[in-house]
């Protein structure tokens, strides 16, 4: 049996930051080559290995290859049964025990392909799935997929959509010793800020899974000088929806919150957006894993690539090893336990005829 531990310590061992994953993607290339059931295409820093059984359905098992910029964790550290390093939870982890499924299964019930990429945690335009969707769609073609981020092992059902929007409002300058003559546009702030928080939170069940959505200021910008009225503010607000709405639902629900206190002249923009997706477990590649292996389901409350899958008919869900609290932080790490668990759930599910 494959040490799950130790090859979760090497693969952490190859840095892999964002736009710099060629040295980890070579190491999954040629462990994937060297498994003679597979056909193995590589597209840039981006790695496929297939199984060609002829069976009536395929499942695509997907990880990104990349971590963020280390915080002195950059070297794996095992201390008995925990392995502490930079990506061990998001998503090395996840990347060993798909890297030892391909590599001992080589009679799945249904066809597999294991997808390795590039760039998942930087913007979307460097995004190794996106370039295979556009350059190679065959070789991320399935009947659903599974994407190994961290979970704790249970299933992250679909996931949210995000938005970003800027909010400007607009005033008139005037001498801060005479304001009258002006219109503070920081001071109009206050009152959508107000709104913002107040506004209910929207919880929306979807398939027994749970969504909370959300509607934040991240960023506030205004102010001309020390003894001008300001006549220009700007607000960016981010807007996590759940999956029953569009983002043009999205939108109008936040243009609709924010209108008592927008005026001509103010200005409303969506800058960014992503659509989210249904959690999808009633497909039967997926089904199996909550009603015959009885793994716990939530909904997964950020955006993943789920929702690049789902965009193209194809439904997804996320379960990986790790904890997905301990991603990005200078503790994250990962145990032996969730590491095999996750991996059996997995090998149980690639024996399960749909």
């Amino acid at each position: 049996m494959t040490d799950l531990l130790a090859l979760t310590a090497e693969l952490v061992d190859v840095p892999s930051v964002s736009l710099e994953e060629a040295a980890l993607c070579d190491l999954v290339e040629e462990r994937l080559r060297s498994v003679r059931w597979l056909r193995v295409d590589r597209v840039g820093d981006n790695v496929v290995g297939r199984t060609e059984l002829g069976r009536s359905h395929r499942l695509l098992l997907v990880g990104h290859l990349d971590t963020v910029p280390p915080n002195g964790n950059e070297r794996a550290r095992v201390d008995g049964d925990v392995l502490w390093g930079l990506g061990a939870a998001d998503m090395k982890g996840g990347l060993a025990v798909l890297l030892d499924l391909a590599a001992t299964i080589d009679e799945p019930a249904v066809d597999v392909s294991y997808v390795f990429y590039a760039a998942e945690e930087i913007a979307a335009e460097h995004n190794g799935l996106r370039q295979l969707f556009a350059e190679r769609p065959d070789l991320v073609a399935g009947d659903a997929a599974i994407l190994g981020e961290p979970t704790e092992g249970v299933v992250e059902a679909g996931c949210q959509g995000t938005m970003r929007i800027e909010v400007v409002l607009a005033g008139a300058r005037a001498h801060t010793a005479r304001p009258w003559m002006g219109r503070n546009a920081i001071h109009r702030l206050g009152r959508l800020l107000a709104l913002v928080e107040a506004v209910p939170e929207r919880r929306p069940v979807i398939d027994g899974c749970e969504y909370r959505e959300a509607l934040q200021a991240v960023r506030v910008d205004g102010g001309v000088a020390g003894n001008v009225v300001p006549d220009r503010a700007t607000v960016v607000l981010n807007h996590r929806f759940a999956p029953d709405r569009t983002p043009a639902e999205a939108e109008v629900a936040v243009r609709s919150l924010l209108s008592p206190v927008l005026d001509d002249g103010d200005e409303f923009q969506v800058v960014d957006v992503a659509d989210g997706a249904a959690p999808g477990l009633g497909h039967p590649l997926l089904a199996p894993l909550v009603d015959r292996l009885g793994v716990p389901v939530r909904a997964k409350l950020g955006w993943t690539d789920v929702a690049r899958f789902a965009a193209a008919g194809i439904p997804a869900c996320n379960i990986g090893p790790g904890d997905p609290v301990l991603a990005h932080t200078a503790d994250e790490r990962v145990d032996r336990t969730s590491l095999e668990a996750t991996r059996a759930t997995l090998a149980s599910l690639l024996g399960t005829a749909p």
